[in-house]
């Protein structure tokens, strides 16, 4: 038995119940970890409230790292007592120990701790497939500006980091001062505090009414007229959240006028897809953290017991950095 964190309703955060469950042994192509760390991140918030629906009862949680217990048949790239991380579905990381399949988990360089790990891979992995895979018409050339919003959370500041690694002006937006101070610190050129600055006439002035080739929006409803706006021609509208609540429909014509505009909306687990592509991405994370380029900035540790209190303080958005959740 392992004690979990577990939803038999959507809702708020008084549905996620701890309890015992039992944990089994790994079939094939799946792998028994037992964590040392757990990752919190605002898709749990989505699961946790049904907005991203799953069958229930559910164990959340996306991200995590510890020591591999056992391996199914088929699993050959780990082994019983392999330090290792993941940021992969089906969700179940708020757990002391699960089965899961091995596909997305990879093994965990020694100098990278269990907390860093869980602090970084889906958050870490999702500044990669933005930064490295996601890009506007002609790509990205250093130099160039880009708008990120909520950048001061534990994606933005990796994002923050990595832009400046690849020679990129990165614009940051954030809700106070003291979270544009952050942002900046870590590498971004400018900062908007969009509570009290209009993000829209801020980037113009900035970009000298050029607009900007890129924004990534982790907000959704809240920024999303306003991202389009800031655009250059042919530029690229990046959604791969929703922390205000989804974004309302819209008619596609709109990106006509508005300079012939590109919109997405990304996800990490489609570049998730195989073994193959998880670990080169992974392996390009580490190799950035290793190198000391990318910090990995956990400014809140929570017992798993106290998940209530982590998420209620997540999506007040009082947090910065990453967020872990210790069994």
């Amino acid at each position: 038995m392992a004690m979990a964190v577990q939803i038999r309703r959507y809702g708020g955060p008084e549905v996620m119940e701890i309890v015992d469950l039992p944990v089994g042994d790994p079939g094939a192509g799946e792998v028994r970890i037992r964590h040392a760390a757990i990752g919190l991140n605002f898709i749990d918030v989505y699961q946790r409230t049904g907005l991203y629906a799953h069958p229930l009862p559910l164990v959340l949680g996306m991200e995590g790292a510890g020591v591999i217990e056992a391996v199914g048949p088929g699993v050959d790239h780990l082994a019983p007592g392999d330090r290792a991380a993941y940021a992969s579905n089906p969700p179940g990381s708020y757990s002391q120990a699960r089965v899961m399949p091995a596909r997305c988990v990879v093994r965990l360089p020694d100098e990278i701790a269990f907390d860093t790990a869980a602090g970084m891979m889906l958050k870490g992995l999702t500044v990669q497939y933005l930064l490295k895979k996601t890009q506007p018409q002609g790509g990205l050339q250093p130099g160039d500006a880009i708008v990120w919003h909520a950048a001061a959370g534990g994606v933005g500041l990796i994002a923050c980091q990595w832009a400046r690694a690849m020679g990129l002006q990165l614009i940051a937006t954030a809700g106070s001062d003291e979270k544009c101070a952050l942002a900046l610190e870590h590498g971004a050129v400018h900062a908007i505090n969009y509570r009290r600055e209009n993000f829209v006439d801020r980037v113009r002035a900035i970009t000298g009414g050029a607009g900007v080739k890129v924004v990534y929006d982790s907000v959704g409803k809240d920024t999303f007229d306003g991202s389009l706006d800031v655009l250059q021609p042919f530029g690229l509208l990046a959604s791969f959240g929703n922390a205000s609540g989804p974004v309302p429909p819209f008619a596609p014509g709109m990106l006509g006028p508005k300079g012939s505009l590109y919109l997405t909306r990304a996800t990490l687990f489609t570049h998730l897809a195989t073994r193959e592509s998880t670990q080169a991405m992974a392996d390009d994370l580490f190799a950035v953290v290793r190198s000391g380029a990318v910090k990995i900035r956990i400014d809140q540790r929570y017992p798993l017991s106290e998940v209530g209190r982590a998420h209620e303080a997540l999506e007040a958005r009082s947090t910065t950095g990453s967020s872990v959740l210790l069994p």
